[in-house]
């Protein structure tokens, strides 16, 4: 006889029947999220010049890091892009005028990036539209102890 799931149907929101379900769920939604959200923030980023919310986050952490730059391979740690993708980023960014790129051979051929003029104060600039798209899109669904709920749990999903 086969062992019967603990949890009635009631206990489980969905009704599932096998609670290892609720793993794909999560990644489907979490997909369908970024589907839904993406599109909107893009917009909301466009009349600055930022083509796509990555772009905000390489700007930031390259204005975070300082007069020394930020070194592009340490950027894909932090942002979980691979280096492809941060290539096609980085060269877009720069061809925007919005950081530049030195090369140092240390015998790896670091490449470490700075804002340029154009690049500095984008999170000042940038930020106030970004959160307003968050809180108009997002603000609106969820209570504020739900969106830290949230943030925590999902947290937990990075290292």
């Amino acid at each position: 006889m086969q062992a019967k799931d603990p949890l009635t149907n009631a206990q489980h929101p969905f009704g599932n029947e096998t609670p290892s379900i609720a793993y794909g769920r999560v990644w489907f939604n979490i997909m369908r999220i970024h589907r839904k959200f993406h599109p909107i923030m893009v917009k909301a980023l466009r009349d600055e010049g930022i083509s796509d919310p990555i772009w905000y986050e390489i700007l930031l952490k390259i204005e975070q890091a300082g007069a020394g730059g930020q070194p592009m391979g340490a950027l894909e740690d932090k942002l979980f892009v691979p280096q492809y993708a941060l290539s096609r980023h980085v060269g877009r960014l720069e061809q925007a005028g919005f950081l530049r790129r030195e090369v140092i051979s240390d015998g790896r051929r670091k490449q470490i990036l700075f804002l340029t003029k154009k690049g500095q104060g984008m999170h000042s600039r940038v930020w106030p539209l970004y959160d307003q798209a968050i809180q108009q899109e997002i603000g609106a669904l969820l209570t504020t102890d739900e969106a830290y709920a949230m943030a925590q749990l999902m947290i937990k999903l990075l290292p």
